[in-house]
């Protein structure tokens, strides 16, 4: 599973987001000039993070985009799936995917699926709360039983 520059990207705007006060509304142009993303990249991150709830918008000369929920209860996870759906190292584990006909004989499925069990508990164990305020040289470690 490879994460893409989009991934990486709505990951930063999303602290950019949070590190605003509750409701105070950011430009995408104040995030591409403090990120050195370009606008028009930031345009279609921003939709389906939009679409999914995480962030919402308002017109005019003090508008901008917000959270819609405060960053310690929003995760990587959330980020992730709003851009990329499910977070599946192979095609055949994600949601909408049709049943594979070898799944019955597959030895390796299990190796997959508990990849992805890893996957999901790291990104939803890290929160845009503890993203903001990490250091570069952090390196989270939920708890993964």
């Amino acid at each position: 599973m490879k994460f893409s520059t989009r991934d990486r990207y709505a990951l930063r705007l999303m602290v950019e987001l949070a590190n605003r006060g509750p409701g105070e509304p950011l430009s995408l142009k104040s995030v591409s000039d403090r990120q050195g993303i370009s606008q028009k990249y930031l345009e279609q991150i921003v939709t389906p993070l939009s679409r999914a709830g995480l962030v919402s918008s308002s017109r005019g000369s003090q508008g901008g985009y917000r959270l819609t929920r405060p960053a310690n209860e929003i995760t990587a996870g959330d980020i992730l799936r709003a851009i990329e759906g499910d977070l599946v190292p192979i095609p055949c584990l994600a949601s909408q995917a049709e049943t594979c006909p070898r799944r019955p004989q597959c030895h390796t499925i299990g190796f997959w699926d508990g990849l992805r069990q890893v996957i999901d508990r790291y990104v939803d164990g890290i929160t845009l709360e503890q993203l903001r305020t990490m250091k570069a040289d952090d390196l989270p470690l939920p708890e993964l039983e």
